[in-house]
């Protein structure tokens, strides 16, 4: 199984990004997905996760600007990112609990984007 992030990049402040991840490999099915962070310097957060059936939760700091959202047809899950301020720069990773062969339940995690905010 492999997650593939794409979508970040860099962008004023004020202005928004949308963060995409897929799932790919032997999958029978995905538990709960999200969005994770690490700023320089920093731990790595939670974001945003959404569940199979679709309840999310977000970290305080991005309640109102993020929205997560998933395709399961296409086992990918979105993070849409708008009034960005830099306080939000921070490489972002993808995670998912998948169901593979045997099932055998595992988390998987992607390569990281680069989300930058800046004047």
């Amino acid at each position: 199984v492999q997650l593939q992030a794409s979508g970040g990049g860099s962008v004023q402040p004020g202005g928004s990004l949308r963060l995409s991840c897929a799932a790919s490999g032997i999958i029978f099915g995905i538990n709960a997905m999200g969005w994770y962070r690490q700023a320089p310097g920093k731990q790595r957060e939670l974001v945003a996760a959404i569940t199979s059936g679709g309840s999310t939760n977000y970290v305080d700091s991005v309640k109102g600007r993020f929205t997560i959202s998933r395709d399961n047809a296409k086992n990918t899950v979105y993070l849409q990112m708008n009034s960005l301020n830099p306080e939000d720069t921070a490489v972002y990773y993808c995670n998912a609990e998948c169901i593979t062969t045997g099932s055998s339940i595992r988390e998987y995690w992607g390569q990281g984007t680069l989300v930058t905010v800046s004047s």
